[in-house]
């Protein structure tokens, strides 16, 4: 027999009128139909007295939503370019800068954002295994890491732009002594990467709102005391449809899979089988482009971890390795193309793609995800 269903309280509004306080049942309509938050009164007598003061409020929104839209009609950087989906891209801000006192990489200060320590080893193969000191000083960066990523994902909602999401991300790394990683590396402008719907992977923040029934994923790292933190979570905004919930869902399945295989003597190209297997077996494909990597004071350095089955890649796992997993899965086809930004990826077909990733360190009977949230849960999980 089930439990009767426990009543629900009424949230309380308080009047909005200068020094009234009473209890409030009535809301301005002209709010509602702009979508304003608040504006509860108590009587018609309170809304008349508060008017010439509450209108003000009427007039901001209609002049920011007519400045968005003025924003979305004069901005066409690429005239004739062929978008593959409906996303289009906005205005993006200026690079932020960050303090002086905040350790930084090798590339925030150069012109065309050449990480010099990873050039020098380019095309390497060789897995370095971290000692006990710098396995720590990951494990910090990634803690962090992890904080910065769920500032992200409470801002996340209808209405918020993605360079809000960056300037919050950007802050809260700036609060932990963290340099943000994604920050003019090879002259990526943002602090982190927001990628909407059909976008796969490296969206740059923008001026663009996010909409009801969107997807986003925030792409996070942090670089604090000589280490790179690495994690990234696909989110749902506003009531997200039941076959965009299903590609969210079994791409962290795809990831949670990959991740209960990493351990000592496991080759890095087995991580693709399970992946894919599992996306295919619900009608999903998974991205080929882009992979997972070794990551410790290097952002982005030896194993390539590729998502796909039937790859190449060079490697057996051993203790002290620490690299990403990080497969996309879309819904139609796996193939992409890259916008005219020289960033974004977006799916060929117009269909949407999510991606979860998270940093994972090797120990001797298996492994630690170090950017693993409190409760072992992603976000998404609170809105299925």
């Amino acid at each position: 027999m089930a439990a009767p269903t426990a009543a629900v309280p009424q949230m309380v509004h308080m009047c909005e009128s200068n020094e009234c306080g009473s209890e409030a049942k009535m809301k301005c309509p002209t709010c509602i139909k702009l979508g304003i938050d608040g504006s509860w009164f108590c009587s018609q007598e309170c809304f008349k007295a508060n008017w010439s003061d509450h209108r003000k409020v009427h007039k901001k929104a209609k002049e920011e939503a007519q400045l968005r839209e003025q924003e979305k009609a004069d901005y066409i950087p690429w005239p004739g370019y062929s978008f593959t989906g409906k996303l289009r891209p906005y205005r993006v801000t200026k690079m932020r800068t960050v303090p002086d006192h905040i350790g930084r990489t090798d590339y925030a200060d150069h012109p065309e954002g050449f990480p010099a320590s990873e050039r020098a080893i380019k095309g390497s193969t060789s897995i370095i295994a971290l000692c006990d000191e710098d396995q720590e000083g990951l494990r910090v960066a990634c803690k962090l890491g992890r904080e910065v990523l769920d500032v992200a994902a409470a801002a996340i909602d209808v209405g918020v732009t993605t360079e809000e999401i960056d300037r919050l991300v950007h802050e809260a790394c700036i609060d932990r002594e963290c340099y943000p990683s994604p920050l003019n590396y090879y002259t990526f402008p943002k602090a982190c990467c927001t990628s909407v719907n059909e976008v796969i992977c490296h969206g740059i923040p923008d001026m663009r709102p996010l909409e009801d029934g969107d997807i986003c994923n925030v792409d996070i790292t942090t670089y604090h005391r000589g280490f790179h933190g690495d994690l990234n979570e696909t989110f749902f905004v506003g009531d997200v449809d039941e076959k965009s919930k299903k590609l969210v869902r079994v791409t962290h399945e795809c990831l949670a899979k990959a991740i209960d295989l990493v351990k000592p003597g496991v080759r890095y190209r087995e991580v693709g089988d399970v992946i894919q297997k599992h996306a295919q077996a619900n009608g999903f494909s998974v991205v080929r482009s882009y992979c997972g990597h070794g990551i410790h004071r290097l952002f982005h350095t030896a194993p390539s971890v590729p998502h796909y089955a039937k790859n190449k890649a060079i490697g057996v796992m051993k203790a002290g390795h620490a690299f990403t997993i990080e497969p996309m899965i879309s819904e139609g086809t796996w193939r992409d193309q890259t916008w005219p930004d020289n960033w974004t990826a977006v799916t060929q077909d117009g269909k949407r793609s999510a991606q979860f990733e998270h940093t994972l360190l090797v120990t001797d009977t298996g492994c630690d995800v170090l950017t693993r949230n409190k409760n072992g849960q992603p976000h998404f999980l609170d809105k299925m």
